[in-house]
């Protein structure tokens, strides 16, 4: 038996179209229906198999079991009144957004079965032709639940996460906004600001060391930026934070401190070592 019989996506890009083709290889929905606000992604995500057809209007959310809303924060937010008005009793609804308490203070009010998710998964690129039926496998998927949220709901959106391979973490949506102002957010805006910072005559006179240091730098500017203001306080701590270490590093090096220069890249190499 499947898990899902009707299963609704807003949004057919890399984690959309991903989580499409992960259903599918596991067989958790027995139809797939993709909505994006460009027809022509929903239906390069229809001919690529990652949905079975797409969507020309809300109404098809009327009798789904599951909705996935895999859009940015601000396309979330607007698009979750209307939503809930077409919504059955007991449909379960979740967005893989890479922040939460906007979303999930906001949609938790209008749609009872509505279970905060972020699978940290993806990459750079973007689009259904970056999508990965195998890209959750072994991820980490942060669930941020609230004091409202149904037990059903929360145990459905688990398994779901589960079946796709996913290891999972339960935490407030404030504390996921917080550490992942640290841990995605701020190495996106460091890697933003250092190809910046590179005048263009110099790029073509690098080695790989840049390139993997800025790769990140290639995502999607209106994700992103979206992501940063939906984070905006967090983040500007967690650049208070860097700003510090690099005037550490550069009060060292103005200073000829080489001790104090050594002991810096030490702890450095040491902590980057526990990412494995």
């Amino acid at each position: 038996m499947k898990m899902f019989n009707k299963v609704v996506i807003f949004g057919t890009g890399l984690i959309g179209g991903s989580m499409g083709f992960a259903l599918k290889r596991k067989g958790l929905a027995r139809q797939i229906i993709g909505f994006s606000r460009q027809k022509k992604n929903a239906e390069l995500a229809r001919r690529m198999g990652a949905i079975d057809r797409t969507a020309a209007s809300l109404d098809q959310v009327q009798d789904a079991d599951l909705v996935i809303l895999a859009a940015p924060v601000e396309a979330i937010i607007n698009i979750a009144p209307e939503l809930a008005k077409r919504l059955k009793k007991g449909c379960l609804v979740i967005d893989v957004a890479s922040t939460k308490e906007k979303i999930v203070s906001r949609l938790n009010k209008l749609i009872p079965d509505f279970v905060g998710c972020h699978p940290l998964a993806g990459s750079e690129k973007k689009g259904i032709s970056n999508a990965q039926m195998d890209i959750f496998t072994d991820s980490i998927c942060i669930i941020t639940p609230v004091s409202g949220t149904g037990k059903s709901a929360l145990k459905k959106a688990r398994s779901l996460w589960k079946k796709l391979g996913a290891h999972i973490l339960l935490m407030p949506a404030a504390r996921h906004d917080r550490i992942l102002a640290f841990t995605s957010h701020l190495p996106h805006t460091v890697a933003f600001s250092l190809i910046g910072s590179i005048p263009d005559k110099f790029l073509k006179i690098s080695s790989g060391g840049l390139a993997d240091t800025t790769r990140i730098a290639g995502s999607d500017e209106i994700l992103w930026s979206q992501i940063f203001l939906s984070n905006r306080k967090n983040l500007l701590s967690s650049i208070s934070s860097f700003q510090k270490k690099l005037a550490a590093f550069k009060s060292a090096l103005a200073n000829k401190n080489r001790k104090r220069l050594i002991k810096i890249l030490a702890a450095a190499r040491k902590k980057r070592g526990h990412l494995g």
